[in-house]
């Protein structure tokens, strides 16, 4: 039943001239709805405007467990439900101070404790070098150098790693590009430092 004077505001509200898709309707159709309820896996459904009462109606009978057995449907009601999705990285790869990877705990609990050991181990081998600011011992792990290492052993391992990500050892192949930068920030980082003098 179309309604004469609509709202000035409504979530999702485009203003529009076209009527709305449903049969007969003479109202705008200012509201994007799916053309079905199902859920595709092979992206955004197909989508057409209504207007606020036809849209109102299609929300009405949508309900997002159609279709789904009562196992899914539990897994999707979890509160760590989706917790084990990947997600991107936000640190280049290659970097030294790389949490862990949500995606590979079950209990988030799990994941703060290993953060936190993280946090512990990079404190200890702080402790143990004081002369390196935390940006060298970032270095110094990426690189592989043990707190110990003079600056032969760091020229020796930086020109490892070269030869290992470098694309011409590796048939042409670009994806070890990025790591490779970072080994060679870390090393022009380290040759400059006064532990290495």
């Amino acid at each position: 039943m179309p309604s004469s004077a609509r709202p000035a505001r409504f979530h999702g509200r485009v203003p529009r001239e076209e009527r709305c898709a449903a049969p007969g309707c003479r109202e705008p159709g200012e509201f994007r709805a799916p053309v079905s309820s199902h859920r595709s896996p092979d992206g955004p459904p197909p989508y057409r405007w209504l207007c606020l009462d036809h849209v109102r109606e299609f929300n009405a009978g949508y309900n997002f467990f159609e279709g789904m057995s009562a196992d899914q449907i539990m897994a999707a009601q979890s509160p760590t439900g989706g917790w084990e999705t990947e997600s991107r990285a936000f640190r280049a790869a290659g970097s030294a101070d790389l949490p862990p990877r949500w995606a590979d705990f079950k209990d988030p609990i799990d994941a703060l404790g290993a953060r936190f050991r993280q946090r512990m181990d990079e404190a200890r081998r702080e402790a143990a070098n004081p002369r390196l600011s935390r940006e060298e011992h970032d270095a110094m792990q990426l690189l592989g150098l043990s707190a110990g290492a003079d600056r032969a052993a760091l020229r020796r391992r930086y020109s490892e790693l070269v030869r290992k990500y470098h694309p011409d050892r590796n048939g042409g192949d670009r994806s070890f590009e990025t790591r490779l930068g970072a080994v060679v920030e870390a090393y022009q980082l380290l040759r400059k430092s006064k532990a290495f003098a």
